[in-house]
């Protein structure tokens, strides 16, 4: 059969219905068991290889992958900007996207082959989702968050750190990092995520600002040693000799205030009669810088009555002699802070930043347990902590590593457990995880929403469900278990709860025995709307590739301009 297009543009590459749908299910097919071995705790990675060592990446992020693979199939490509855009709205969920794509077009591919119109097919694929985003609602655990009318800012304050929120927010992160990172690292990095999440939060009914979270690289030690800093860490440290490097009990006064000699801000010429002349310029310059830095000083002798300390962080700059008067009254000054930070260390202790001497009092400053400047041996770069502050609403997680592949690849892992912990009090929910959701859905889907479902439609809702048993399988499959026993024997226990009680209880996969197990007690929970999404998406991307008919090339040849006919002679 000759496409209408051909007779218009000869050149032009087709494919048509049958080799449409046949290309399409393959290339979610390729890209499916790209990523179906990175699933799950006992997932293996991935090591991308660029053009030169620098360029090397260890990784099972789903994301990572998708980003750093140059695929040219524009299936595939297709696929993967979906799931991209799954990572972008809810920061996880990434591989399963792909893979329960690629799952329904394999369902569509044997119903289609035995005669089902894809329209047809298309129709039960959006009954089955729509029945299963509403049964997902029934699956949800609700977090102990205080109501909207219950209680006043600091009591919503202090309901996220007490011990059942805590436990269960870090059962949250410990899932999620759990397939990302090795399992001796996953519970400090899910107690530091946890802990940065508890630090920012301020009601619930405010969304989270994550980059009030500031994610330090430092290249040595092991990744053991990472850590949560109740504070700032500042790449940078004091430049005068006698400074204190450790202080006690600090006032900070963040400032973003001139202690140099000022440039002019247009081409100005000064001309001096005589040698003297200059002298006095200088001389009133000094004098002007001084009395600023007495200023600073007097602060400093006002407040520091009790064996306080004092410390300066300044954007702009200060000049030696004002570094030396500061360090004979035992004040540690930090010189050409990051913009970035400033606006963390009011956050972290408190204050406000002064943008001139005139507002110089006890109330813009804010407090630190204790400040220290930190150098290593086999580097000459210091680093400051403010640490231990007592109202803080901004903190750094520490990322140490012997090497670039080690620390990049727990910076991903910690970046997605804070959007985990994130979606987790924004839902105020948490679903099963283990693979309990899809299992449920399919006993919910072939045991209720088949025969209530009348017509052709309910063979596109059996598909459906069987597509979504590809997240268990691969779990099973990555584990090192039988699929098919694995399977059959979490389904036999749902059908065993689900005959001793209306209501079914959840089942998941434990994946170092392959044995059925309870996922609340095992505290495996995932985002509700991670679930939610995946869901949509896969379905909506997968009817839209089922209703292509013809695939063509018919573009324009890119770089080889144009030629008119008419200037041909």
């Amino acid at each position: 059969m000759t496409s209408a297009l051909q007779e218009i543009s000869p050149n032009a590459e087709i494919v048509h219905s049958q080799q449409a749908l046949a290309v399409n299910c393959a290339a979610a097919s390729g890209l499916s068991q790209v990523l179906s071995s990175n699933l799950g705790p006992k997932g293996t990675l991935k090591l991308l290889v660029g053009g030169t060592l620098d360029q090397l990446k260890l990784t099972k992020d789903g994301l990572t992958l998708l980003k750093e693979m140059q695929i040219q199939h524009p299936t595939a490509a297709l696929i993967a900007r979906t799931a991209t855009a799954q990572d972008d709205i809810t920061g996880d969920g990434t591989t399963s996207t792909v893979l329960l794509v690629g799952a329904l077009l394999e369902q569509a591919a044997r119903q289609v082959a035995e005669g089902l119109h894809p329209r047809v097919l298309t129709k039960g694929y959006d009954l089955a989702r729509d029945a299963s985003l509403e049964f997902l609602k029934t699956l949800v655990h609700p977090l102990p968050l205080p109501t909207e009318s219950g209680g006043d800012d600091d009591e919503s304050k202090k309901s996220i750190f007490n011990l059942p929120m805590t436990n269960i927010l870090t059962q949250v992160a410990t899932t999620t990092l759990g397939t990302k990172l090795d399992p001796a690292l996953v519970p400090q990095m899910a107690s530091a995520v946890v802990q940065a999440v508890q630090t920012i939060w301020t009601s619930p009914n405010e969304p989270l600002d994550l980059t009030r979270v500031e994610i330090m690289a430092l290249q040595r030690q092991s990744v053991s040693d990472s850590r949560f800093v109740q504070g700032l860490v500042l790449d940078h440290g004091n430049r005068h000799p006698d400074m204190p490097t450790s202080l006690k009990n600090v006032f900070i006064l963040t400032c973003n205030i001139s202690l140099e000699y000022e440039q002019t801000e247009t081409q100005t010429t000064f001309t001096y009669q005589t040698a003297e002349q200059r002298e006095k310029l200088v001389e009133s310059e000094r004098a002007w810088l001084d009395e600023r830095c007495r200023q600073i000083v007097a602060l400093k002798r006002e407040v520091c009555t009790d064996g306080q300390t004092f410390c300066i962080i300044n954007q702009k700059g200060v000049d030696p002699l004002s570094l030396d008067m500061f360090a004979k009254e035992g004040i540690l000054c930090l010189r050409r802070a990051k913009r970035r930070n400033m606006d963390r260390l009011v956050l972290a202790t408190g204050g406000q930043i002064v943008l001139s001497l005139s507002d110089l009092n006890k109330d813009v400053l804010g407090q630190a347990g204790q400040v220290r400047v930190v150098s290593y041996d086999d580097d000459d770069s210091k680093y400051t902590f403010v640490e231990d502050c007592p109202n803080a609403q901004s903190c750094t997680l520490l990322l140490q590593g012997p090497n670039k592949l080690s620390i990049s690849r727990i910076e991903d892992a910690v970046k997605d457990g804070l959007r985990t912990v994130k979606n987790a009090l924004e839902d105020k929910c948490v679903v099963p995880g283990a693979g309990a959701v899809e299992l449920l859905m399919y006993h919910h889907l072939t045991e209720k929403v088949v025969k209530q479902t009348k017509g052709k439609h309910k063979v596109g809702i059996q598909a459906f469900a069987q597509a979504l048993l590809v997240i268990p399988k691969t779990l099973a499959a990555n584990a090192g278990l039988d699929v098919q026993d694995t399977i059959l024997a979490l389904l036999d226990e749902i059908e065993s709860t689900a005959d001793d009680s209306d209501k079914v209880v959840a089942v998941g996969l434990d994946i170092d025995s392959g044995l059925p197990m309870s996922p609340a007690d095992a505290g495996v929970w995932d985002n509700f709307r991670v679930k939610r999404q995946s869901l949509y998406l896969a379905t909506v991307l997968a009817n839209q590739l089922l209703l292509v008919d013809e695939v063509m090339r018919a573009g324009k040849q890119m770089g080889k301009p144009s030629v008119d006919p008419d200037s041909m002679e």
